[in-house]
């Protein structure tokens, strides 16, 4: 069998290193790799479909397979988590101290149907009873520069959501305090995002979550959840073409997580050693933090699509199957 050549759209971190640098090769599969900034890279992959295999944002992929975009075939291939919800962030003085007081409150969002903000809106709905039309939306992104533009977005029923105008942004609104909050911040311009003022470290803001370790913590006791965030896919006419290449793109991807967990516990055995880690965590540090394939993922998998139905982004609960390609529902 002759090797094929294949593009893949992909995002730079410790779990795809391996298949960019090319120590790890998908057998018969010559990749070529471009990498960028996932808020590009999602939206010209759903306007474009410029890559033979992709990540995707999982909010955009059950979107666009509700709408009958038939495209892509899911892999389930898990490259980034989050606990997103813990990285919101406000005004000191809008008077929020709880999520409760998110109620009524001026929220300034990337784009409103991104997968960071459906799991953030997830957890304020189930953890906290606040929901969408508690509070009222500003959107950054223009239809013609986001990932809704591609997926023929529009805000659900009973939900208000504003356009940013062009002149301002999510950090210039928060600084002139016309937002109250920001549930998932982007200060990096690229051909999406426009946002760059530095929120962190700014005397006038502060996460909503006075410890936000503490509160992932809380959450994952309790939730068994660790929210995805980006999937992958490839064209649905290679995937018919080559049925293989779905399976042998997989296993590259384990292959390539494997490298990394082992460097995370390489690099935790130092501080074990040391013992700035007490010996009780060493337990935790060997439980992969990152696993691919549906079967060790169908909680969390199948939560994303509950949200995404809850949330009036698709018309229901997507079925996994009808995500990702049938050889890989099992593994």
């Amino acid at each position: 069998m002759s090797k094929i050549t294949l593009s893949i759209g992909i995002t730079s971190n410790p779990r795809t290193w391996p298949i960019i640098d090319g120590t790890v090769k998908p057998d018969g599969i010559d990749l070529v790799p471009t990498v960028l900034h996932p808020s590009e890279l999602f939206w010209r992959q759903l306007r474009f479909a410029e890559f033979d295999i992709s990540e995707m944002s999982m909010s955009s992929l059950l979107m666009a397979k509700s709408k009958g975009d038939e495209r892509f075939v899911g892999i389930p291939v898990f490259t980034t988590r989050r606990f997103f919800h813990t990285v919101f962030v406000v005004r000191k003085d809008a008077k929020i101290d709880t999520p409760a007081d998110l109620k009524g409150k001026r929220v300034g969002v990337p784009e409103y149907q991104q997968t960071a903000a459906l799991w953030i809106r997830g957890a304020l709905q189930h953890e906290f009873g606040v929901h969408p039309k508690d509070m009222t939306f500003w959107m950054e992104r223009p239809p013609e520069r986001s990932h809704g533009g591609a997926t023929g977005f529009q805000p659900p029923p009973g939900v208000t959501v504003n356009r940013v105008p062009a002149d301002k942004d999510l950090g210039s609104m928060m600084l002139a305090r016309e937002l109250d909050a920001v549930m998932f911040y982007l200060p990096h311009r690229n051909l999406v995002d426009r946002s760059s003022a530095d929120l962190d470290n700014h005397p006038d803001i502060k996460p909503l979550f006075a410890d936000p370790a503490a509160e992932a913590v809380r959450y994952h006791e309790k939730t068994g959840l660790y929210p995805i965030n980006h999937g992958t896919v490839i064209k649905r006419e290679l995937a018919e073409r080559h049925p293989w290449a779905v399976t042998n793109i997989l296993k590259a991807f384990k292959a390539a997580n494997d490298i990394a967990e082992r460097q995370r516990i390489e690099h935790a055995e130092y501080y074990f050693e040391t013992g700035i880690l007490p010996a009780s965590a060493k337990q935790a540090f060997d439980t992969p933090l990152i696993r691919h394939g549906v079967a060790a993922n169908r909680k969390v998998l199948e939560t994303i699509a509950q949200y995404s139905f809850e949330q009036g982004l698709t018309p229901q609960p997507a079925k996994l199957e009808d995500i990702f390609a049938p050889s890989t529902l099992q593994q």
